[in-house]
């Protein structure tokens, strides 16, 4: 007797849904309406005769049974995209899919992309920076730049470089912070906040020892870019990201507010997935990889070698908390 399967079309929803833990930006990865997801949802519910998710007034999450059914559904997805990645007729001249922050793609990976044209020149390239979670293989991505403290389990890690970083803000408001002595004060300052990494402020304070600087206040915006450009309009101090905000500091339309440089606790990532083998019948993604990973090695190294260059620099003219 054949195995009675639930419609599939419902269970690519789930598999969405579950991994975005979001109707909607279910819905927005597979071109549908949130309404189609939660219909489509609701209907594989009474099929399997379980309740996958919690339905609250802020947003869903799966129940128990829920995320147990997930890895199960998500783990045969998987097989079906290494499947037909395996099919001798599969095209292996698609381009290398990569996933990255915007800001980071902009900033740090398209600068140096024409290096790896000029070196492969028939290798295509395609830049997602999209801001959603993504499912190797079943994105269809071969690999993602990610931002974390730590590997993440069940996919392969390879570590390109950290972070540091530094108060920023446009030359005429550092004018502004001067007292009448000419001490320079960050109590002064509005700071920026960046939504989603809204204890970057508060780390930088706790290394530096600047602890009378008050950081529940200021204006609050939700990308690294918007938080440069904001500095740079004269609306505060953000903290600035090396190396994504080197070009800016470069021309001149950023200055550092503070010469005090702090190591962040995250890092960026190269992601990719743990079990595949595309490599083999695509070796584009090793020469890929090996690439990447050459050119964060050797920014890496002249960071750290203007770094130490930096620390000879007597620095006594910022007051940070008085």
């Amino acid at each position: 007797m054949p195995l009675r399967l639930p419609p599939l079309p419902a269970l690519r929803f789930f598999e969405a849904a579950g991994r975005h833990q979001s109707f909607k930006l279910a819905a927005a990865e597979l071109n549908v309406t949130p309404s189609a997801i939660s219909h489509g949802i609701v209907g594989l519910e009474e099929a399997l005769g379980v309740e996958l998710f919690v339905r609250e007034p802020r947003g869903i999450s799966l129940t128990a049974t829920g995320a147990d059914y997930l890895s199960y559904v998500s783990e045969a997805f998987s097989l079906i995209a290494i499947g037909t990645q395996r099919l001798p007729n599969h095209r292996a001249d698609r381009p290398i899919a990569l996933s990255c922050a915007p800001t980071f793609a902009s900033r740090w990976l398209l600068p140096r992309l024409a290096g790896f044209r000029a070196r492969w020149p028939t290798v295509n390239v395609s830049v997602d920076t999209s801001h959603r979670q993504v499912g190797f293989p079943v994105d269809g991505f071969d690999f993602a730049i990610r931002m974390s403290r730590a590997p993440v389990a069940g996919t392969a890690w390879t570590r390109l470089f950290g972070e540091r970083f530094v108060p920023v803000c446009s030359p005429a408001y550092l004018a502004t912070l001067r007292d009448e002595r000419g001490a320079l004060s960050l109590q002064r300052a509005t700071l920026i906040h960046v939504n989603a990494a809204s204890e970057d402020w508060q780390a930088w304070l706790d290394a530096t020892g600047a602890d009378a600087i008050e950081t529940s206040g200021g204006l609050r915006v939700d990308t690294i870019q918007l938080a440069f450009e904001a500095a740079s309009m004269g609306l505060g101090v953000a903290l600035g990201r090396k190396p994504l905000v080197d070009s800016d500091l470069a021309s001149g339309a950023l200055v550092e507010a503070c010469a005090q440089t702090v190591a962040a606790g995250t890092a960026y990532w190269l992601v990719s997935a743990e079990q595949a083998d595309s490599a083999i019948r695509r070796p584009e993604l090793a020469d890929f990889k090996r690439w990447l990973v050459d050119e964060a090695a050797r920014f890496d190294a002249d960071v750290a070698v203007a770094d130490a260059v930096a620390d000879t620099v007597p620095d006594g003219h910022v007051e940070t908390n008085r």
